[in-house]
């Protein structure tokens, strides 16, 4: 069966830094939902259109097409006394735009003299990445998966 709009793809992948550094791999094979439903980068899901089982895909992915250009403004020096006394570099937060409602999350990057820095861009963010995935299987999506727009079961989504 080859990929196509509403099937089920699991995959394994590596993610490679412009230096060829392995910077993700998954542990677990994934599943998403082929169709243009956000579950994988746009460019990844475009190179697996049409690909059967035992193929490989390798795409290098500028910044714009995978995690972004890095923003400065994202980061951002806040004081100490508004995290929890057990702040580390690398905890996650997540905030709430009180305007717009929307959510962000930010990355503990830094803590020095009282001031934590922040950071709400995405780790790979600003980086040229290369993306290998070798498919493993692919299904047609069930009805409930398609009105859902994630794949359930194994290595798929949890309700």
């Amino acid at each position: 069966m080859q990929i196509t709009q509403n099937t089920a793809v699991t995959l394994n992948y590596t993610m490679f830094s412009a230096e060829g550094e392995v910077i993700d791999q998954n542990q677990q094979p994934i599943v998403y939902l082929h169709g243009g439903y956000d579950n994988i980068l746009p460019a990844v899901e475009a190179a697996l259109d049409g690909k059967v089982v035992g193929d490989k895909v390798s795409v290098t992915l500028a910044p714009e097409e995978g995690f972004g250009e890095f923003d400065p403004e994202f980061v951002r020096e806040e004081d100490i006394s508004a995290f929890p006394p057990d702040i580390e570099v690398g905890m996650m937060f997540e905030t709430r735009e009180p305007e717009t409602g929307e959510t962000m999350q930010f990355r503990v990057t830094a803590i020095d003299a009282g001031v934590v820095t922040v950071d709400g861009n995405h780790p790979l963010a600003g980086m040229t990445i290369r993306f290998d995935a070798e498919v493993l299987e692919v299904r047609a999506a069930t009805d409930e998966e398609v009105v859902h727009g994630h794949v359930h079961g194994e290595h798929g989504h949890h309700h």
